[in-house]
């Protein structure tokens, strides 16, 4: 705040530097100067009630739709975060969204991708295509935020009881996207172009490990058989931004996803006579620190970063029976195909060198979740100024590369795709002190609500807007 336009085109000048000037030219006794000495106190005044530059941008259309509908967004995310649903079985959040989509006068089609729910509205006016995208499912996490409208859903996650948490935020995602698809529907006769709505399922990854889920899901199912967008856009709520933040990133910025499974086979025995049988569980562990060697010494990370992480170990029933097997389950995060292959190849070859000196056997299994997540450059240079609109150019941050992962990637595989972060951590507190997405502790500024929206909004409209688009 307290910015105004200086003299010289396209340069700004603080309210301080105007004063300066204003003394500087009441007190000068060249006769040029008094005209502007007598104009500079009324622009002072001026400058002082002037919003920064960001408000100044900022469509009327999206600050008045903001405005009225924030209320409404607000109530659905409480909603929408008290009935959380894991992936493929969003059956509740879907019919939320598709009643609301009828009611906007559009006509969803529901059960894409199993749960999904799509809708296109066509502008009055000729124009491009977008599609924007917001993942409806939550995670197997039981809440621990203390908020009142907490998540105390239970259910069940690949044979183990949970709990059901949005503890990564897309509560968020579903609420924006509703506000936005309203905004825009009452806008449709001026409205040039045609957007379609997408809400998907499953973003977290399949209810069974090696099923197709999620965005592939739905685009293998026709979701752009129909309807093939120019571009498609979508954002995230993320806690290691301040609210009042946006993140973005051209080219590469999320990792890809692997999810694999090691299955070591040994031989069953008696705990107290090992050399009896072949111990997998053992195995398993040399196989487990063995593999960080190939990050640490055979990858070049300062050009590839990668991640190889184990999140399960499970084998054996009793404390002195050695099993018959172990199975390790993880992820792997890497941002380039070629290195994504050759890291399995040796993740393989390291399983199995292990478990052939122990006269064990390894089978390592892995399922592609998500490609490496990338936006487009030119269409996130072309956007980016519209973030900067709502938000202020200093709110809009470059973001690192980071090893978390999104299924969007595969909406952007297909077209130009534009993924942008927005900030959910007060400002009074410090990032790195912050609960992260997944945390059961994680509960995001309702803030991000209002400025995701206006964010999403204003680059639909001006994206829909350009003519070069069409």
């Amino acid at each position: 705040m307290g910015r105004s336009y200086g003299p010289c085109p396209g340069r700004w000048l603080s309210l301080l530097q105007l004063e300066r000037i204003a003394t500087m030219t009441t007190t000068c006794r060249n006769p040029a100067m008094l005209p502007i000495a007598r104009l500079l106190p009324l622009a002072l005044a001026l400058a002082s009630a002037m919003p920064v530059l960001a408000q100044e941008a900022q469509r009327a259309d999206v600050a008045d739709a903001a405005q009225r509908l924030q209320p409404k967004v607000v109530e659905w995310r409480r909603d929408l975060h008290q009935h959380p649903e894991l992936g493929n079985h969003e059956t509740r959040t879907a019919q939320v969204v598709a009643d609301h989509l009828r009611a906007l006068g559009l006509e969803p089609r529901t059960g894409i991708g199993v749960t999904g729910v799509a809708a296109v509205l066509k502008g009055g006016k000729p124009g491009p295509r977008i599609a924007l995208r917001a993942d409806m499912d939550a995670l197997p996490v039981t809440e621990a935020t203390g908020l009142p409208f907490a998540s105390t859903v239970t259910s069940e996650y690949r044979g183990q009881p949970v709990g059901v948490m949005h503890a990564c935020g897309h509560d968020l995602h579903v609420a924006i996207l509703m506000g936005v698809a309203e905004a825009l529907a009452g806008m449709r006769d001026v409205l040039p172009g045609e957007v379609m709505f997408v809400f998907q399922p499953a973003e977290e990854g399949p209810p069974v490990a090696g099923e197709v889920a999620g965005a592939k899901l739905m685009l293998d199912e026709g979701l752009f058989d129909d309807f093939k967008p120019d571009a498609v856009l979508g954002l995230h709520v993320w806690s290691r931004l301040h609210a009042g933040q946006l993140g973005v990133r051209a080219g590469p910025f999320m990792a890809s996803a692997d999810e694999w499974t090691l299955t070591i086979t040994g031989r069953q025995t008696h705990g107290s006579q090992p050399w009896a049988g072949v111990d997998p569980i053992t195995v398993a562990a040399q196989v487990l620190l063995g593999a960080q060697s190939i990050i640490a010494r055979q990858v070049d990370i300062t050009a590839h970063p990668v991640v190889l992480t184990a999140g399960q170990i499970q084998s054996g029933t009793r404390f002195n029976i050695i099993p018959d097997a172990a199975t390790m389950v993880g992820t792997l995060r890497t941002f380039d195909p070629d290195v994504r292959a050759d890291v399995i190849e040796r993740f393989r070859n390291t399983a199995e060198h292990f478990a052939a000196a122990s006269g064990a056997t390894a089978t390592l299994d892995v399922a592609g979740n998500a490609p490496s997540t990338s936006n487009d450059p030119a269409l996130t240079a072309r956007l980016r100024p519209s973030l900067e609109k709502v938000a202020g150019a200093g709110q809009v941050v470059e973001v690192p590369r980071y090893t978390i992962a999104e299924d969007f990637s595969q909406f952007a595989n297909v077209v130009p795709g534009f993924y942008f972060f927005v900030g959910t951590t007060p400002r009074d507190m410090a990032l790195d002190e912050a609960p992260m997405n997944h945390s059961p502790l994680y509960a995001p500024d309702e803030s991000a609500l209002d400025l995701g929206l206006r964010a999403l909004l204003q680059a639909t409209l001006d994206f829909l807007d350009n003519d070069d688009a069409r």
